[in-house]
Order: structure tokens, then sequence, then C-alpha cells
């Protein structure tokens, strides 16, 4: 079996650009209350998640001792379903939101 580096090598030598997964591309319509953080319009799964950092941070919404943690505020709280969630967790309960 080759090594690790002997792989990444031959996958730079070979182009190695990974192609994007064509199905986080497609358009998903936020449920009504993920429209209130990133709007009613659907949209590609990682421009969700973009738009909701753009609101945590915009909001100072990460907890100051442990930023791994996001803090919900109201419009949040009906996404997560409670107070606070690691930003591991996020995207499980944005799924959820998403059709």
């Amino acid at each position: 079996m080759p090594s690790k580096s002997s792989r990444s090598r031959a996958a730079s030598s070979t182009g190695g650009a990974r192609k994007a997964n064509p199905a986080l591309q497609k358009p998903l319509q936020p449920s009504k209350e993920l429209a209130a953080v990133v709007g009613s319009d659907p949209l590609p799964r990682p421009q969700v998640v973009s738009r909701v950092w753009d609101y945590i941070k915009q909001r100072d919404l990460q907890n100051p001792e442990n930023r791994r943690e996001i803090l919900a505020d109201n419009k949040l709280k009906p996404i997560f379903g409670k107070d606070k969630v690691t930003m591991f967790e996020m995207n499980r309960y944005l799924a959820q939101h998403l059709k």
C-alpha cells in the first residue's frame, strides 16, 4: 500500500482538485424559522451555513469562554431547540429545517 505522502503526490500530479458534490449545490427551501435568519429564498446548503455564521458573528452569539458554543437568541432557539449548541451540532439542526 502506498504511503500517505506518495498518494498525495500522485493526486497533485494528476490535477488533484476535488470535484464539488452536486448535491451540496442543490437549492433547498428553508423552514419559516430558518428563513427568519437566512431569508426565504431557496439556497444551497453551504450558503445557508455561511449566512447562519454571518448572523452569529454579527450578533456576537459565540460563547466567549468556549468559542465552539453558539448561544441561541430568539431567532435561533426555534431552530436549535435549546439555549446553546456546539458548532459541530449546528449542521444537524440546520438540516432539519431544509427541504
